[in-house]
């Protein structure tokens, strides 16, 4: 029989408040306090804290306050930057390319619920991995719903909801977010 964790990290219902998810989860809020209480001028004890966060050895500039719910489901390229007021629920995986930036206040959330009343009253949730591509700008307020991907060269224009794939190369905007233009 599978645990919750082990679930949760295949896409199927889990239950969050298992406790070894409690504990994973109090591990990274734990993390995420310290760096948000950490100078910005702390630069190495800002790195050290954000290597130990993500468990990668890439390094990744993150602006305070900061919020994820585990750490290890994220990954990231070179260039990553995150700006003020970021929240990333990665329940699931949540892949980034290289050169990525996140305005303030982006949310980008793996996990999502079920529809059914009862179901949805018993607790359950699910999670659905999130891929972005190279060199993709999320303005300001985005937000991202599980299970999207989103190709590389990408501008997503501020306060966008992104609940379905977006294409390399292109501009979009809107909730939801659609293709305006050709991002060349």
């Amino acid at each position: 029989m599978k645990t919750e964790k082990e679930k949760m990290l295949s896409g199927e219902m889990y239950i969050p408040w298992d406790a070894e998810l409690a504990q994973d989860r109090m591990q990274a809020k734990e993390l995420c306090f310290q760096l948000n209480q950490t100078s910005p001028t702390q630069i190495e004890s800002r790195k050290e804290i954000i290597k130990t966060l993500f468990n990668m050895p890439e390094e990744a500039w993150i602006e305070s306050p900061f919020n994820c719910d585990y750490g290890y489901n994220i990954s990231f390229g070179k260039g990553f930057y995150i700006n003020h007021g970021c929240t990333l629920l990665d329940a699931a995986k949540i892949t980034f390319g290289n050169d990525c930036l996140l305005a303030p206040g982006v949310v980008i959330s793996t996990a999502g619920h079920p529809l059914d009343p009862e179901e949805r009253a018993s607790g359950s949730e699910f999670a659905k991995a999130i891929n972005v591509g190279n060199d993709v700008w999320f303005g300001a307020n985005v937000t991202v719903c599980p299970g999207v991907t989103i190709g590389d060269n990408v501008v997503i224009g501020a306060g966008s909801v992104v609940t379905k794939d977006l294409p390399s190369n292109s501009v979009c905007v809107g909730s939801p977010a659609k293709v305006i233009r050709e991002n060349k």
